[in-house]
């Protein structure tokens, strides 16, 4: 029987991206596992290689592996292009190819980086907690939608704006599975987010989320609204464990945790279809103003690849030994210039890369 080798899409993209990807493929290369690694263009250098952001053959590479590493798109000098060959457009389409519908993003703070949040060290020491954002629906994709006559209340024969919020169920059961899954491999808590008592949408979502929690009798299930999840992820953020959430209310909250943690240059994401095959990225973006300089904080790639090790490849093991080589580092006291303060050490994108790869022994 051949074992299979696992193939991995290494999308670099631009700006600080390829300086941390390659410190990311160290770390993976390090683990002594073999691994079929292939990279192509994406983004601005996909546009400057093939004259579009998403070129064909960077497609196939994506549809054909087990797993995407991507790092970061986009660069000042794309922005006159018209909108569909501009940089960002590549993740979209990859979003959209790839059938990618369960965004993934821990809010982890490690102890050593506790000064960095803003909020008191002893509410935000210890966070780890997981954010999962349905990705295609909700109202930035419902129809119909648009500019109108307003048909009726007191603004009748006004212009109006509208949107449409709409889930199938579905799209619920699926993110619900992706939910419950993955808090099997954590703490074994779920927090639902929704609307209920205002949205219909939102109630129906609290009912299809209550019916597949059936299937998981070993997760406790919780609903609660957005507005109190918002107020208790300020006041009391390490009581959650898994929060899942349609899109507009994943994509406000995942902010707002992400700045619990101090530093987004920390934070990994992965973004999964139905069967788990991933999209791994870090959250931040691609900071064409200091590439090249060997200051970028590597580790939220790195992250991504523990990430991606454990949820599309079925590598927990490895994904663990990636996460506590990190998490040594930053207690030898090692920062790159994000995460720098009084009475740390100082070090480059690539010194950074050297520590993990010597942590990972």
């Amino acid at each position: 029987m051949t074992t299979h080798m696992n193939k991995i899409a290494i999308l670099p993209g631009d700006g600080i991206g390829p300086e941390i990807m390659a410190q990311a493929v160290r770390v993976l290369e390090a683990l002594g596992e073999s691994f079929e690694m292939e990279r192509a263009e994406v983004g601005g250098a996909g546009y400057a290689a093939h004259g579009h952001p998403l070129p064909e053959a960077t497609l196939k590479l994506a549809k054909e592996a087990d797993a995407v590493l991507f790092g970061a798109v986009g660069d000042y000098k794309y922005d006159t292009l018209e909108r569909a060959l501009r940089p960002e457009q590549a993740i979209l389409g990859l979003r959209r190819e790839l059938g990618l519908f369960a965004n993934l993003r821990p809010a982890i703070l490690y102890p050593e980086l506790a000064g960095a949040s803003t909020l008191k060290p002893e509410v935000v020491s210890g966070l780890d907690i997981l954010i999962i954002r349905e990705l295609t629906g909700d109202i930035y994709f419902g129809k119909p939608r648009g500019v109108r006559e307003c048909p009726d209340g007191p603004f009748q024969g006004q212009r109006e704006g509208f949107d449409t919020m709409r889930y199938a169920e579905g799209e619920i059961r699926r993110i619900a599975h992706v939910a419950f899954q993955a808090a099997q491999k954590r703490d074994r808590r779920v927090t639902s987010v929704d609307k209920a008592n205002v949205l219909e949408t939102f109630q129906f979502w609290r009912d299809i989320v209550t019916e597949v929690h059936k299937d998981y009798p070993d997760v406790a299930l919780e609903h609660m609204y957005v507005d109190n999840a918002a107020m208790q992820l300020v006041r009391a953020p390490k009581k959650f464990d898994v929060i899942v959430t349609g899109n507009m209310f994943g994509d406000i909250l995942s902010d707002a945790a992400a700045m619990l943690t101090g530093s987004i240059g920390m934070l990994p994401s992965a973004s999964l279809d139905a069967n788990n095959k991933g999209l791994y990225e870090p959250s931040h973006g691609s900071a064409p103003d200091i590439a090249g300089q060997g200051i970028a904080n590597p580790l939220a790639t790195i992250l991504s690849a523990a990430m991606m090790l454990r949820f599309s490849l079925g590598k927990a093991e490895q994904a663990d030994r990636v996460e506590a080589a990190v998490k040594q580092v930053l207690a030898q006291g090692l920062r790159t210039a994000d995460i720098f303060e009084e009475g740390t050490t100082r070090v480059s994108t690539e010194q950074m890369g050297d520590a993990v790869v010597k942590a990972l022994g």
